[in-house]
């Protein structure tokens, strides 16, 4: 088996951005740059449905669904995303909010991440790739980019002779906070 060796420069990279990640997620800033598009959202998704074999309608409620979502960054389900729309009182059919996710998704507008027991959405248009961080125990998600995950994506492409047309990186574990929650319980058991 051929495994890729990181120098102890490199290392000594990843390690920083490491320590960098954690420093930012400790301050609370964990978002990454919007990239400039040349389209609105709401023009992109209207050129989706109306670029179908059978054209399809662009309704109101679509363009308020999709306004909303991308008036915010955080990662969704569905269900916090109804709850959300409710407390906005946007008044759109739980129906109208699954088929028009399904399609954001196929128009490349968001992207579903499968978590095990649930499935989370995020903006993909107009956000660079990144990869994620998953906490098992509280569910929090936490973004980041390296180069060198790029960069040892496209060694192994290359070393087994694969054409890559996309990955998707999801780490899970336990985060810094319940981490020290743990940590902080453990020592009031041994008391």
């Amino acid at each position: 088996m051929t495994g890729t060796v990181i120098s102890g420069q490199n290392r000594l990279e990843v390690v920083h951005s490491l320590m960098i990640i954690k420093l930012l997620e400790e301050s609370g800033f964990v978002s990454l740059p919007a990239i400039e598009v040349s389209q609105s959202p709401v023009e992109k998704f209207r050129e989706y449905l109306m670029s179908r074999t059978k054209a399809q309608r662009f309704t109101e409620q679509q363009k308020q669904l999709v306004e909303h979502i991308f008036s915010q960054h955080h990662h969704f389900d569905a269900d916090q995303l109804i709850d959300n729309l409710k407390e906005a009182k946007n008044s759109i059919s739980r129906a109208t909010i699954y088929r028009t996710l399904s399609k954001l998704v196929d128009a490349g507008l968001i992207r579903r991440i499968d978590l095990g027991e649930r499935s989370v959405y995020e903006h993909d248009y107009g956000y660079p790739h990144h990869e994620h961080l998953v906490c098992q125990t509280c569910g929090k998600m936490i973004e980041f980019q390296h180069s060198m995950v790029e960069t040892i994506l496209r060694e192994i492409c290359e070393l087994h002779q694969f054409q890559s047309s996309g990955h998707t990186l999801l780490i899970r574990g336990t985060c810094l906070e319940c981490n020290r929650a743990r940590t902080t319980k453990r020592r009031f058991d041994l008391i």
